[in-house]
């Protein structure tokens, strides 16, 4: 993560307010602080409230869109491997902490399916059931999980069953929070 930067947005950018989720437009030529930029998406400071700019948005912010950088298995196969590590580019826009270490993933597999090809399941809770951010994390996954190579489509199923809590962290989360 870097430090904070303040940056002139260079045209109009898409955002959703954090931590509603309310889709806004931030004007081309205002000021933003730059508070988070994990895993390919901003955490922006605009007049005085939180928006997060996914990566694709990042030329309004004068940076680079991500880039995918994932090998392709000649076998037509997915990479299990791969899928964690998609996973693990996902962030709460608040917490500076990624959705497996948040323990937010509670299952994960790849089937082959006829009709399909190569999906992969994903179970996954939010740390408040009234996250209004919920479906842009959701959302979020499944982007990110589409792209490692040879997954044909991506199922996200939020549950609240068993309730997050502060005991799914990891270890390293909870370090990263200043819970140890």
């Amino acid at each position: 993560m870097q430090e904070r930067e303040v940056v002139l947005t260079k045209r109009d950018v898409e955002a959703r307010m954090v931590p509603s989720g309310t889709e806004m437009t931030i004007p081309k030529d205002t000021f933003v602080t730059i508070t988070q930029s994990l895993g390919g998406s901003y955490t922006v400071n605009v007049n005085g409230n939180l928006a997060r700019v996914e990566g694709t948005q990042a030329d309004a912010l004068g940076k680079e869109p991500p880039m995918s950088n994932f090998d392709t298995p000649e076998d037509g196969s997915v990479n299990e491997n791969q899928v964690w590590e998609a996973l693990r580019s996902c962030y709460d826009p608040e917490i500076p902490v990624n959705v497996v270490e948040l323990g937010l993933i509670y299952e994960c597999y790849i089937h082959q399916k006829q009709d399909r090809g190569n999906v992969v399941f994903i179970l996954m809770t939010l740390t408040n059931a009234g996250c209004g951010m919920g479906p842009v994390i959701a959302d979020d996954v499944k982007r990110k999980v589409e792209d490692v190579p040879n997954v044909n489509a991506v199922d996200v199923e939020l549950t609240f069953d068993p309730p997050w809590n502060n005991d799914m962290l990891t270890d390293e989360a909870k370090l990263e929070l200043g819970m140890l």
